[in-house]
């Protein structure tokens, strides 16, 4: 059960799992309770960064609000000052990047990818339908278990009558990012696109070895075809994972669209996306909700397996970006 009541010294660290940049991440378990969290702590540095507190206090005001069987869920968490935390869904696996790097380069089997592409379209139709709009979709911000998949990273996105900053990540972003401008759905999309791409012919469509290569590759070119590398999928999936490259924001395809046209790829009939903040449980008739996902709660006395580092994952990006 949900309880954003709980304080950060309710809970014991088990073991590290990861440090990035901007926070540290243990696994934990809070007093009275069997279930394994990722404890998300913000360093030292965090807090005494006006722009980087406001970040993780973002990432904890969003994720506790949303409610969806393909987003991270949020147990409990303090958005700013000294005691401020995150307790997150713990994910054994890790994120999806690593699951890929595990492979040694070996493409995920297509119903798997499908799947997972089918659960993050899903978590993206879900939040614009919100009016809101991620910013970071990547292969570093899903998580995955049991061939199922959850979108998380929650810092970077905001509601579109809020505004956020700019963000996003070069090997991912729109060309209109890269421009300067606005993001919005259609961001995520292309986003979304760019992975979509990846995972189902195991190359980015858009390459380069600097921000700026990565920047003329996104603005002026295009990759080939995915229908043409993969004829074995439906045509209109591949037409709609095409469209989602394109330059303009209005040219591609809503989250949606590209959520049923996985659906039907995986042999099922498309039913309405969740629109208000219910609790996943209640999205579990359709079979959409990751049930038992971990089985059953483990004992204290024997933790699982160490993880990656998931929050090294979510922070990483190999170019600076030149102010």
């Amino acid at each position: 059960m949900t309880s954003s009541s709980a304080e950060r010294s309710d809970y014991t660290l088990l073991r590290a799992l990861g440090r990035g940049n901007t926070s540290q991440v243990h696994l934990a378990q809070r007093a009275g309770e069997a279930r394994y969290v990722a404890l998300k702590l913000p360093l030292a540095s965090t807090l005494g960064n006006h722009e980087a507190a406001e970040r993780f206090g973002n990432e904890v005001r969003l994720t506790l609000r949303f409610r969806h069987p393909h987003i991270v869920r949020g147990y409990a968490g303090t958005a700013f000052g000294p005691g401020a935390f995150l307790a997150l869904e713990y994910y054994p696996q890790g994120p999806l990047s690593d699951v890929l790097s595990q492979r040694g380069g070996e493409q995920l089997p297509q119903q798997e990818a499908l799947r997972i592409l089918a659960d993050v379209a899903a978590a993206l139709t879900y939040l614009h339908k919100l009016q809101a709009v991620h910013q970071d979709v990547k292969p570093q911000n899903v998580y995955v278990d049991g061939g199922r998949a959850a979108l998380g990273d929650l810092g970077s996105a905001y509601f579109v009558s809020q505004r956020g900053q700019v963000s996003g990540s070069p090997f991912y972003m729109a060309p209109e990012v890269y421009h300067g401008e606005s993001t919005s759905s259609s961001s995520d999309v292309y986003s979304f696109g760019v992975m979509a791409y990846e995972l189902l012919t195991g190359e980015r469509p858009f390459k380069g070895s600097s921000y700026e290569e990565l920047m003329v590759a996104h603005l002026t070119r295009f990759p080939t075809p995915l229908g043409h590398l993969r004829p074995d999928l439906s045509r209109s999936l591949t037409r709609l994972i095409e469209q989602s490259h394109a330059k303009k924001p209005g040219d591609r395809p809503p989250a949606d669209a590209l959520r049923r046209a996985l659906l039907r790829s995986l042999g099922e009939e498309p039913q309405e996306e969740l629109t208000g903040e219910e609790d996943r449980e209640s999205a579990g008739a359709g079979g959409s909700a990751l049930s038992g996902r971990h089985g059953p709660a483990p004992t204290p006395a024997a933790p699982p397996s160490a993880a990656k580092d998931t929050e090294r994952s979510r922070g990483w990006n190999p170019f600076k970006r030149r102010k």
